[in-house]
Formats: structure tokens, C-alpha cells, sequence
């Protein structure tokens, strides 16, 4: 059951969720629903047996003890993930007794934005099986009136679609969809359900008033601008397109097309530049150009040869850009009323001229000093998407991801005509001083067509009727007397959503003082209002168990850049075992292993760093097999040597399980391995005071039948490392975006299935332990993670055999 309810644009959304364990033994009930991830999760509760199990907001430091703990059992902790572009899911799973019944409820609230003209309620339905009894139904009130209702599914048939209700009146609409399990069904004598996918209500409101409308409940009042029929204003755009060698392939054919599309659609009174880079920058004219059919024509030329090559250099390119706004401003070359703008599109990390990301923020920050709007689009799962969007927001923009998929395109589309048609710049609306307090953000850079500017705040007169608003934004001036509207305490919700939004905005830029108390505000906010944000979690404490233990659960709230698509950095990998890889990822308290099969004596390219300043890495693996086959068949291979080179002090080294050798003054010089590891068996290779590698010699019993000695390799300190680091362990070591969906029971029960989206990749994975030996060499410890099978295809750049090389020293 969706019960969802919409009032003034803030929508309110119960999921309801019954099921029974018809079976005679105690089994597991999985909870999984999917929420938009503007929405803040406000309440969870499960009933069990008519006893009612509540979730509980809380400080995320004051929930980390239940957090750890459910970690080191081998759960899923952070119950909320990623899901595809717009949703998170939520799941949790409970064990049920025999023949007993769970009922679980979860609630979230949003405010909806308008986007190219209209609000969207997403409601997405995966039951997996047939349902009872299944229900959708949305109530909208709208006090200005409602313009227009649509209703779409993506899983809507011929047979279906009449049993989406729809009534519209004035001021109101309802919407129901409620299938019996017959019409459900997606063949007569199964129990798949046609019910799978997205059920999408979409709508927007009349628009008579110049100025908008106020709406005044229980001493809280929100506000809602976006003027109908104001004449466009024209745009100087100058879009900088990285041609780093990673855009290779789609992502530079999806380019070349998206750009195609926008140039067509550029208004005749604009003016454009186009600029692509690498580690070089080349401009298609030196200055913007007026957007006639002549100059479009040519420009599409242009864009249909660039062409993929070398690193990325950011700082540069899109200084280049702003500087070309700014001279042509200056020369009066482009027209006096018009907005600016500049549009980065890039998939990587700065690792040409200026590589650090903060001072790039500062350079660009410095030369537009708010004079233009500078707008980001991250290109994929690898770019620093945190990165992109604290140096747009700095600079009256915004950051999108560009999910890379099929409709990429589209998507590079959407995102501009979003922006390409501002109406107003400098907007500010005023309320009287003495009227309001407690304000959200009332001053925007930019009102685009088809949006909306919404402003709340609490009056401090609960008398007051009307009061006077201004709203300036060049140069226009009216006056606006508010109706009031009493339909219940829905503004004072709003207004708390959406000042927690704007504070963790804010949490981001400026000063660390300005952060910390941004910070600590919508911590305050969202404890009081008992919002799930990024600062806070909510503690579930599921029933006991057999053994008389209780489970607590963490809800979490995502952010794009720290969520499923967050780049979590990987402070040490290690290979250790059959070889068994684990990539350890403290910013998520998670890890990431797979496993090679491979013959005996191959040699793999561990960690390659070209470019590290001083520093020329390279560690390469030699495998070795087990004395001989084991009974069950397996052929077990262990590292039994490793190779370091470091080419800039003209350093090697070798390490076996026998012995170390070092070239020294290009001569070999052989170390016995017993006399230079401690008494823990690991040695510490320090390269020029920064990066270390700890090698780990795994004692054999001397007569075991089938095991030898072998060695175990971690590193520490990887994120000295350039970010040209590559080999096996070293792709992970600058962090990996992935994304853990849809858990469901495995093939062992303790072992839970889930699936995987990692670099364009989807996949099947388990949950698991690998041993991590640096504390304990002779037992290790238990370290939980998701294991990728098959050799980690799809976690791994290319293909296993990519990393072969000829020799111990080699590259090839």
C-alpha cells in the first residue's frame, strides 16, 4: 500500500507493507521499498505480533556503536542505498516465528521541484510476487488550482491502464491504482507479477498572480514564485569539453551528439564559444560568437572532430572560459543584457597543470567573483563529483551527474534546456523586517523557465493576515497581498525541509567556521523535526533473536558524491591467500575482494605509478601452487614473490618466502628472510618516507601434504600514490563508485546476494569474510565485504590477463 499526500506541493508518502509466514519454522521477511532521494525518511516502525517496533532519529556519532556492530556481524548496516539515478532503497530483513505475521510502515516527506514546467511524484513498486491486496493512491491540493494531471507507468499494459482512476477538480485530484492479484498476474499459473517498475503522477498548478501565491498556516507561510510569460532573457554560454584520453568511446560519441543537439537549439540572440582540453586547451574561435545559422553550421564542424587524447587539465580550461566572457564583456562584443555562463563537462580527476582540487576552486572562484553562473556535468561513476559541486555552488551554479548509459545524450539535453532559458538573474524576495523571521534562502542568482522559487519562514504575528511582498529581480517591482489558507500544519514541515536542505548546502563552502555552524544547525533541525538527512541515522532495534540478542538497524540518509555513486576512498589494499584481494573502503566501513584463479607462476602487475612526483612505483606478483592437488579438486595458488621497483632512486627489490634481494649500486645483494622480518614474520618497505608496503611470510607446516609457505602484501598510506596509479591494487587506491541494490538471500544463509552497479557494470555479489592477516599472521581477522566473482570482471579495469606480465621487473 502507497498512501501518498501532497499539499502545496509537499508531499507526504506512506508505504505499508503486511507479510505472513506461512510456513511452519521461523524464516527471514524482506522490507524493500524504493524513495526518492530528495525525500528525507521521517519514520519506520515494524509490528511484530501486535508489539510495535519504532525507529529512532539520533545523532549519526550516537547511533556509530550500533553502526559498528552490525557492520562486524556481517549485515548491511546502512539499510538506505543507492538505486539507479533518482531513488534510494530501503531495506531490512526480520526473522519471523512460524505462522506469524509482520506489518512494516515507512514514511518519508519531499518537496517537489518544478522542472521544465512541472512537479513529478515518482513511486516506484518492485513486490517481486503477486500482492494481496495493492494500492496506489495520491491526493493533491493545490490552494492556486491544478493546471493539469498526467498518469504513467512504466509497466502499465492495455489491460492495466483502465485501472488507473483519476479524478481532477478544481483545486484537487485523486489518483488510485489498485490491481486485484488476478490482473497482477504475468501468466495464469505463476506468481510474477506485471506490477514492476515506475508509477509516475505528474502535474502543475494555475499561475495567475505576477508575484505568485503565499499560503499561511499556523504561523508559517511559504511562498511560491515563477511568474508566468516573462520574455527570455538572452545567453552568453561558453561550454569546455574534456577530450582526456577516459572520455574514449561512448562517452565522446554521447558528447559529440548531445553537443550537436544544444547547438541546434540555441536562440538566435545568444552567443557561444566551444573549448576542449586535455592536458592542452584549444579554443574553436577566441571569442563567443553570435549563434546564427551560419556560425552553428560551422561550429557543428568543429564539434564533429573532437577527438579523445591526452590527461585533464580543468584549472586551465575553464579559466580559459571565464576569461573569454569577461574580455568579450569588456570589448562589448556581447550584448549588455544578457546572463553569462559557463558549462564544464569532464569524467575525470585534475591530473594536469593544477591538480589539486581545491586550489582550482580558488582560482576559478577569483576570476569570476560572482560576475557569471559556472554549471558542472560529471561524466560517470569515476569523476570527483564533490569536487564539481562545491565549485558550481561557489559560482551561482549547479553539478549533475551524467549517468553513463544509453541515454547519456539525452540526459547532457535535459540538463541544458533546463538552463538555457533564464528569465530573471539577481532575484530577491522582501518581507517586512518586522512581520517575519526564521527565513530560508530568499535571494537566487538565476530563475530559469519551468522552475520555481519557493521561500518559507515563521511570522511573528500569528494575526497577521496579509503583508506586503517584493520581489526585485531586474529592475521589477510589485506588491502581493497573500490569502490565507487553512488545510493543516503541512508549511511549518516545509519550511523545516527545506531549511535543512539549504544548511547542508551551505555546509559545504565558505568558511570552516560558516560550515561548522551550517552543519550544526541541520543537525539541530533534523533531530527536532525528526528528518533522516546525511547528519543524522535512525536506530531500529529489531526484536530478539533465539539466541537472545537483539539487532540494531541503521538508516542512513545518501548524498550524491557520498552514497552509492561516492567515490569511497581506499586507504590500503592488500592480496593475501589463494590470492585473495580485499580493497578496504573506511570512508563506507566496507570492502570490496575478489579472487584470481590462475596457473602457477604467473606474474601479475600489482601497483604501477608513473607520474608520482619523485616517485616511479612498480610491484609485480609471482604465483605458486599448492605441492599438488587437493582431494576436492581445487588448485590452490598463493604469491610466493613480489618485485618493487623504484625507478627514480634506481632501486629493486625482491622478496620470497626464502629470501630478500636488493640492487644496490647495480649489484644484487641476497638478505636472509629470517634475519631482517620481525618476529611476526612482515616486513615494512618504506618508499622515500611516504608510501609503505607491508610482505607478510605465511609459515607451512614443513610436511603438510599439499599447502606451502607464502607471502601476503598490503599497503599502507596509498593515497600518496598519483592518480596515474593503476595495476590491480592500485586502480582502487584514489576510491571506487559503486552501488549494493536489491539484497536477497544467497546460497548460504549467513551469506546474502546483492546486486552491484560499478563502472557501467552490473553484477551479482555476496557477502562475505576474507582474512586480513597484518594483525593476526597466524589466524587473520575476519574482514566482511562484497565479493566479486569470476576473476572481479566488471570490479577490475578490462580483463584479468591485462595485468600478466613477462617478467618479475617487467611491464609487458
Amino acid at each position: 500500500m502507497v498512501d501518498c499526500k501532497v499539499t502545496a506541493r509537499f508531499a507526504h508518502t506512506v508505504m505499508t507493507s503486511q507479510a505472513l509466514n506461512h510456513a511452519n519454522y521461523s524464516q527471514e521477511i524482506f522490507f524493500e521499498v524504493e524513495l526518492p532521494k530528495t525525500g528525507f525518511i521521517t519514520n519506520f516502525s515494524m509490528e511484530i505480533d501486535g508489539q510495535v517496533y519504532a525507529g529512532e532519529v539520533k545523532e549519526k556519532e550516537k547511533a556509530k556503536k550500533q553502526y559498528e556492530k552490525a557492520v562486524s556481524s556481517g549485515q548491511t548496516a546502512g539499510l538506505v542505498k543507492v538505486s539507479g539515478r533518482k531513488m534510494e532503497k530501503f531495506s531490512v530483513s526480520v526473522n519471523i516465528a512460524a505462522k506469524s505475521n509482520v506489518t512494516f510502515v515507512l514514511t518519508y516527506e519531499e518537496l517537489l521541484q518544478r522542472k521544465l514546467g512541472q512537479y513529478e511524484i515518482l513511486i516506484r513498486v518492485k513486490p517481486k510476487s503477486t500482492v494481496q491486496k495493492f494500492q496506489i493512491v495520491a491526493n493533491i491540493y493545490e490552494p492556486q488550482g491544478i493546471s493539469f494531471v498526467d498518469t504513467h507507468a512504466t509497466f502499465l499494459s492495455n489491460e492495466l491502464l483502465p485501472l488507473v482512476e483519476k479524478t481532477v477538480t478544481d483545486k484537487k485530484a485523486h489518483i488510485s491504482f489498485s490491481p486485484t492479484t488476478e490482473q497482477q498476474r504475468k501468466c495464469p499459473d505463476c506468481d510474477e507479477t506485471l506490477i514492476d517498475g515506475d508509477f509516475i503522477i505528474t502535474y502543475d498548478v494555475k499561475r495567475v498572480q505576477t508575484l505568485g501565491d503565499i499560503q499561511i498556516v499556523n504561523g508559517y507561510f511559504v511562498h511560491f514564485f515563477a511568474p508566468p510569460d516573462l520574455p527570455r532573457v538572452p545567453v552568453n554560454v561558453v561550454f569546455v569539453i574534456d577530450r582526456s584520453g577516459s572520455m574514449s568511446g561512448r562517452k565522446m560519441i554521447q558528447t559529440r551528439e548531445a553537443l550537436l543537439a544544444i547547438l541546434n537549439d540555441l536562440h538566435e540572440d545568444d552567443y557561444f564559444a566551444l573549448i576542449q582540453f586535455d592536458s592542452t586547451i584549444d579554443s574553436w574561435k577566441e571569442s563567443l560568437t553570435k549563434a546564427t545559422k551560419e556560425n552553428i553550421a560551422d561550429a557543428m564542424v568543429y564539434v564533429k572532430q573532437i577527438q579523445d587524447r591526452g590527461a585533464t587539465n580543468i584549472n586551465d580550461a575553464v579559466l580559459r572560459g571565464v576569461n573569454m566572457i569577461l574580455n568579450d564583456k569588456q570589448a562589448k562584443r556581447i550584448p549588455e543584457q544578457s546572463i553569462d555562463m559557463v558549462i564544464l563537462l569532464t569524467d575525470g580527476m585534475p591530473n594536469s597543470g593544477e591538480p589539486r582540487p581545491q586550489r582550482i576552486q580558488e582560482n576559478v572562484r577569483s576570476a569570476i567573483e560572482g560576475s557569471m553562473s559556472l554549471f558542472c556535468l560529471g561524466f560517470g561513476n569515476d569523476v570527483d563529483y564533490s569536487f564539481l559541486d562545491v565549485m558550481s555552488k561557489e559560482n551561482k551554479g549547479m553539478a549533475r551527474r551524467i549517468y553513463e548509459a544509453s541515454d547519456a545524450t539525452l540526459q547532457l539535453q535535459g540538463f541544458y534546456e533546463e538552463v538555457s532559458s533564464p528569465l530573471l538573474s539577481e532575484v530577491d524576495l522582501r518581507y517586512p523586517d518586522n512581520a517575519v523571521d526564521f527565513l530560508t534562502t530568499n535571494h537566487f542568482d538565476r530563475f530559469f523557465n519551468g522552475s520555481e522559487i519557493v521561500v518559507a519562514g515563521r511570522l511573528t504575528d500569528n494575526q497577521l493576515d496579509n503583508f506586503m511582498v517584493e520581489v526585485f529581480g531586474q529592475g521589477f517591482e510589485e506588491e502581493f497581498k497573500a490569502q490565507e489558507y487553512i488545510f493543516g500544519d503541512f508549511t511549518e514541515r516545509l519550511w523545516a525541509y527545506l531549511t535543512i536542505q539549504q544548511l547542508l548546502e551551505k555546509s559545504k563552502t565558505g568558511t570552516s567556521d560558516e560550515k561548522a555552524n551550517a552543519t550544526k544547525e541541520a543537525l539541530d533541525m533534523s533531530l527536532r523535526y525528526n528528518f533522516v538527512t546525511p547528519l543524522t541515522s535512525m536506530v531500529v532495534t529489531k526484536p530478539e533473536t533465539e539466541d537472545g540478542t537483539e539487532s540494531p538497524l541503521i538508516a542512513d540518509k545518501l548524498t550524491e558524491g557520498k552514497e552509492g555513486f561516492q567515490k569511497a576512498l581506499s586507504k590500503n589494499g592488500c592480496v593475501d591467500g589463494d590470492p585473495h584481494f580485499i580493497i578496504e573502503l573506511p570512508d563506507r566501513d566496507d570492502a570490496l575482494c575478489f579472487n584470481i584463479n590462475s596457473i602457477p607462476g604467473t606474474i601479475f602487475n600489482l601497483v604501477r605509478d608513473p607520474e608520482s612526483g619523485q616517485l616511479s612505483i612498480l610491484v609485480n606478483g609471482q604465483t605458486i601452487g599448492d605441492k599438488k592437488i587437493s582431494p576436492s579438486g581445487v588448485i590452490n595458488t598463493y604469491f610466493s614473490r613480489f618485485g618493487i621497483i623504484h625507478r627514480t632512486l634506481g632501486v629493486r627489490m625482491e622478496v620470497s618466502t626464502q629470501d630478500i634481494s636488493v640492487l644496490q649500486d647495480g649489484k644484487w645483494v641476497k638478505l636472509l628472510m629470517d634475519l631482517l622480518v620481525t618476529k611476526d614474520h612482515s616486513i615494512t618497505v618504506t618508499l622515500k618516507d611516504s608510501v609503505k608496503f607491508v610482505i607478510l611470510l605465511h609459515k607451512v607446516w614443513k610436511n603438510h601434504p599439499y599447502h606451502r609457505d607464502y607471502l601476503g602484501f598490503y599497503t599502507l598510506d596509498s593515497h600518496l600514490f598519483s592518480s596515474s596509479v593503476h595495476g590491480l591494487l592500485g586502480q582502487f587506491y584514489h576510491g571506487i563508485n559503486y552501488e549494493v541494490t536489491d539484497l536477497r538471500p544467497g546460497e548460504v544463509p549467513e551469506k546474502p546476494d546483492a546486486t552491484m552497479y560499478v563502472k557501467g557494470h552490473e553484477l551479482n555479489v555476496t557477502r562475505g569474510w576474507q582474512r586480513d592477516f597484518r594483525r593476526d599472521v597466524k589466524n587473520g581477522q575476519n574482514v566482511p565485504c562484497w565479493f566479486i566473482h569470476r576473476n572481479g570482471t566488471g570490479l577490475i579495469d578490462g580483463d584479468v590477463t591485462d595485468y600478466i606480465v613477462s617478467g618479475l621487473f617487467k611491464t609487458v
